[in-house]
């Protein structure tokens, strides 16, 4: 059920209105429901004669404005006197029955605060049903004392107790906000964006643009560095008497008819001044360069990082649970910066769809996600990766995110933040199958030997039974044993970077078992090799003896016919 809520000056118009057969053909059989003391005149009810209908409205709103009158006598009436407050079922909800509107009135009221259960004072109402799927509540503000009411948060109570009287009758459950979404467009926004031919209004633009940058600046300073070199944006600073910055507000330089002004909070909750500088004041620093050792690769440290956010939803803290979310959110509004034009749409769409999931009621605590944040800033400030597989690598790790992100506010109740991770996971999984494609096969045509092959198939029986067939039977399996034998070649335990990868994270959410598997021991290959020193202390420590002697040996003919890694050639290294 929704309710729609207006304050008005004159009780004689709305009652008008609410009888009317004549201009509004959708008014079938007006007639009252329930009334403040269940005596009310009704003009639905009267003798067929105009004269008797518009006789009996004029004494209804003579009944209502009782008590206005009084107080207005002692100047204590509210300008805007008369409270209206429509409430509709939903089009798959059974058509209820004067009875059950009345009682859903009389909730609504009281709970509003216009009369309040037990209150003889409460002031005066009627509920007018005038279709089968919805009634009109018409009430006058002043109560019975010449108080006027306490009705503040009227919609919000309103539409909690709507909630409530869905589940008890059984009628469709609509799903609610819980008041920390963007303001959505007006109409006038909307119009006036379909005029100059934009797809998206001025407060969408900006809050978009806004959020871009947030997501590749570092420290306030750029972050108003950043701004004010957008070309087809306007920024104004804000500064306390001081001369520190107390806030920003930006608008399109294209705008018709001059420009707009919106403040941070205006296009978000999370876009304000003060939400801002608290996310970039935590952001872990990138190591400096040093001489001879090489410096980590930010795309695999992205991924590590999002690939641990699952692990953290599901520790059950609330607060850290919610800043890995927003820098979460943070990372899909950088990957258009940083991905090949044919898959920018999809992933512009999936960050604008998640931005609603990184917020809630639960207060984030932005230093338990430094890790994440640092490593998104250490992306944008190096060339994008040309064979496309550190992108593919990432969102293949963040659409386990989404997932995880999803059952986290479900559980939570978060209906709307669910909704949003559903929307954004249609948009990755087609931005990955893109993504993925290209570097899947380039690394499928490195496919080893039929010998390797069959020796990677039993480590991957080891590693994953759940699995091994959905893994052999996909098309990316070559790929996979490509990565494996890549591996190997360069020092790797193929055994135990499968293990690691199916340690890393559950594989049950994953539609492609064997690209995630891929993904994985790209980025575990990728770190320096164990030596033959680390190798031998590892064999003697007892964790590595228990796990040795829980693997099944191959049997001695096939350890004699397995050939000996050979290096891929140069072309096959990516690194």
């Amino acid at each position: 059920m929704i309710a729609k809520i207006s304050n008005g000056r004159e009780t004689a118009g709305l009652i008008r209105y609410l009888f009317d057969t004549k201009k509004a053909k959708d008014h079938t059989d007006p007639h009252l429901v329930a009334s403040w003391d269940g005596f009310a005149p009704d003009p639905g009810r009267s003798e067929d004669a105009d004269a008797d209908a518009d006789a009996t409205r004029r004494l209804l709103v003579a009944d209502l404005d009782l008590h206005v009158k009084q107080a207005r006598r002692l100047g204590r009436a509210p300008e805007k006197h008369v409270w209206h407050c429509s409430i509709r079922a939903a089009e798959t909800d059974r058509h209820l029955n004067d009875d059950e509107w009345a009682d859903i009135a009389r909730r609504v009221v009281a709970a509003t605060g216009i009369a309040p259960d037990g209150d003889p004072d409460g002031c005066r109402w009627v509920a007018v049903r005038h279709a089968p799927d919805h009634i009109h509540i018409a009430a006058t503000k002043v109560r019975a004392d010449l108080r006027t009411a306490r009705h503040w948060n009227d919609y919000l109570t309103a539409d909690r107790e709507l909630a409530a009287i869905e589940k008890e009758y059984g009628l469709f459950q609509v799903v609610r906000g819980d008041r920390t979404a963007a303001k959505r467009p007006t109409r006038a926004e909307q119009e006036k964006a379909r005029r100059a031919g934009q797809d998206k209004t001025a407060p969408e633009r900006l809050r978009a643009t806004v959020r871009t940058v947030v997501a590749a600046a570092s420290s306030m300073e750029e972050f108003v560095h950043l701004l004010r070199h957008i070309d087809d944006i306007l920024v104004e600073i804000v500064r306390f008497p001081s001369g520190d910055i107390r806030g920003y507000k930006v608008a399109l330089a294209d705008d018709a008819g001059g420009p707009i002004w919106y403040s941070g909070s205006k296009l978000a909750p999370d876009l304000s001044f003060p939400k801002i500088q608290e996310r970039l004041a935590n952001i872990e620093p990138q190591p400096a360069d040093q001489p001879g050792r090489r410096r980590p690769n930010p795309w695999h440290q992205a991924t590590a990082a999002t690939e641990r956010i699952p692990h953290h939803l599901d520790q059950g803290d609330d607060e850290v649970g919610q800043a890995h979310l927003a820098v979460f959110g943070e990372a899909l509004d950088a990957l258009p910066l940083l991905a090949p034009q044919h898959l920018r749409p999809q992933l512009r769409e999936a960050a604008s769809a998640f931005e609603r999931a990184t917020r809630s009621r639960i207060r984030a605590e932005h230093h338990h996600a430094r890790a994440l944040r640092g490593a998104v800033r250490a992306m944008l400030r190096e060339p994008a990766p040309k064979d496309g597989a550190a992108l593919a690598m990432f969102l293949d790790a963040a659409i386990l995110v989404v997932i995880a992100a999803a059952r986290w506010h479900q559980f939570r109740h978060h209906d709307q933040q669910v909704g949003a991770a559903q929307q954004t996971l249609l948009h990755l999984q087609a931005a990955y199958e893109q993504a993925a494609a290209a570097p899947l096969a380039a690394l499928a045509q490195h496919r080893p030997p039929q010998q390797a092959v069959d020796r990677h198939i039993r480590q991957i029986r080891r590693a994953v039974p759940d699995h091994v067939e959905q893994v052999i039977e996909d098309p990316a399996f070559d790929a996979l044993t490509a990565a494996l034998a890549e591996a190997e070649a360069a020092g790797h335990d193929p055994e135990q970077l499968l293990q690691q990868a199916a340690d890393q994270r559950a594989l049950d959410d994953a539609r492609r078992p064997a690209w995630v598997l891929t993904w994985r021991v790209e980025r575990l290959s990728a770190r320096p090799a164990p030596s033959a020193q680390s190798r031998a202390a590892q064999a003697h420590s007892p964790a590595w003896a228990d796990s040795a002697a829980q693997r099944p040996n191959p049997p001695a003919h096939e350890a004699a016919a397995a050939p000996a890694p050979q290096p891929p050639p140069p072309q096959a290294r990516r690194r």
